[in-house]
């Protein structure tokens, strides 16, 4: 059995050790390469060589969407498994059409894992049962999709942080951008959404589910 080399990103420490920890009892799946966050996993992706990418949605300096969407852009051929701590409903989608291979969440077993990782490794998808409802679901005409799915990825991460408490400094900070650009953001979506304030965001982030 050939061995797959991966490069787990993600920004606690104790996550990483725990992922090798899992990934240890399957000869054939070797941790090559760590990073805490996006900027330092692309420089090891330049640097090293790897089979497959483990990634953290939510990362600081640029989150797992950017990454996901930089390592499509510079290395089309590698997978990406995007591991979060976000339910399926609201990250899986989105970072399926980033270009991730697979979407788990950290609530998964690890024989999931280990699974799901030699399945994308092997060029294929993997998306949980629950997942494969969601974009069944998802293919389903325009007009019927909830208002937060016609979103842009930023206008989404803008929604679901607003609802969580976030101000816009606060929110700036962790998506890397001036409060200004998250302003334009906020009024994008709130015009989409058909809302006046940040108010109604919070109920309607609450009522589906989507604060962090």
């Amino acid at each position: 059995m050939s061995s797959i080399r991966i490069l787990i990103a993600d920004d606690h420490a104790i996550v990483r050790s725990g992922l090798r920890q899992i990934l240890s009892d399957s000869p054939d799946l070797i941790v090559t390469g760590e990073a805490e966050n996006g900027v330092e996993a692309m420089h090891k992706l330049r640097d090293g060589s790897f089979d497959l990418v483990l990634m953290d949605v939510s990362m600081p300096d640029r989150n797992g969407i950017d990454t996901l969407k930089l390592v499509r852009k510079e290395f089309p051929r590698l997978p990406v498994l995007v591991l979060s701590m976000h339910p399926e409903d609201q990250y899986a989608i989105r970072a399926l059409k980033a270009g991730a291979s697979g979407y788990l969440t950290k609530q998964s077993a690890p024989e999931q894992l280990v699974t799901a990782i030699r399945q994308v490794a092997s060029g294929k998808k993997y998306v949980s049962p629950t997942l494969a409802m969601e974009l069944a679901n998802a293919i389903t005409d325009d007009d019927e999709r909830p208002p937060h799915e016609k979103l842009s990825d930023r206008e989404y991460q803008t929604l679901v942080m607003i609802a969580s408490g976030k101000t816009l400094t606060q929110i700036g900070e962790e998506l890397s951008l001036s409060v200004k650009t998250v302003s334009v953001y906020r009024a994008r979506l709130l015009e989409k959404m058909r809302m006046k304030n940040n108010a109604e965001l919070t109920h309607y982030g609450l009522k589906h589910g989507l604060t962090d």
